[in-house]
């Protein structure tokens, strides 16, 4: 019974990223935001480097596809940004960076670029699919009354795709925050993280 291990927004705390890694898993997808501002990644790696091999990464809206190209190069770790694998019979996909910020942060798409890099997935089924950014106005990117700040093209590609299972981080407020979008168990892991076994 295959086990994925998602969890996002560490944020350069290692005690967290540890718990993670400590997880017993066979895949494990760091989904954004593992530093700040592109800081540190190295400081993070001694955690990551003995699951190397099954740990995947993605750029959050604080690194940029670069910063999580060359540390994944330097440490043997997986760029997971715009790619898929298969285990134990699904697909998983993945896709960092957010939609735009008030704060310039280094990894931040417009809407339609966000929509154009979701688009190659469509065809995979069944599908369990990582963001960092999550759907607009939903639980999982609320951050407080009125305010939500997640991605409309993360919310139509669930809507009309409806993969099995979705996963992000990016909005801290939500964290450990599940909802259900038609057939699709979509949940904000947060630095806590979340095993999905199937």
């Amino acid at each position: 019974m295959p086990r994925l291990m998602v969890f996002s927004d560490i944020h350069s705390d290692a005690r967290s990223l540890q718990q993670a890694m400590d997880t017993p898993a066979d895949l494990y997808i760091a989904a954004g935001d593992l530093v700040n501002w592109g800081r540190g990644l190295d400081k993070m790696a001694p955690w990551m480097t003995p699951q190397a091999e099954k740990t995947y990464v993605l750029p959050g809206n604080h690194e940029s596809s670069a910063d999580i190209v060359d540390f994944c190069n330097r440490h043997g770790l997986n760029n997971f940004h715009g790619k898929s694998i298969e285990l134990g019979g699904v697909h998983i996909a993945g896709l960092g960076y957010s939609s735009p910020t008030p704060f310039a942060t280094p990894g931040e798409y417009t809407e339609e670029e966000m929509a154009a890099h979701l688009a190659p997935f469509a065809a995979l089924k069944p599908l369990i699919l990582v963001c960092h950014a999550p759907p607009l106005n939903t639980a999982l990117d609320r951050i407080h009354e009125g305010l939500h700040a997640g991605s409309q093209a993360v919310r139509d590609f669930i809507e009309l795709h409806q993969p099995q299972h979705f996963f992000c981080g990016h909005i801290h407020e939500a964290e450990g925050k599940v909802i259900q979008m038609g057939a699709t168990r979509a949940m904000n892991v947060g630095k806590k993280g979340y095993v999905l076994e199937w």
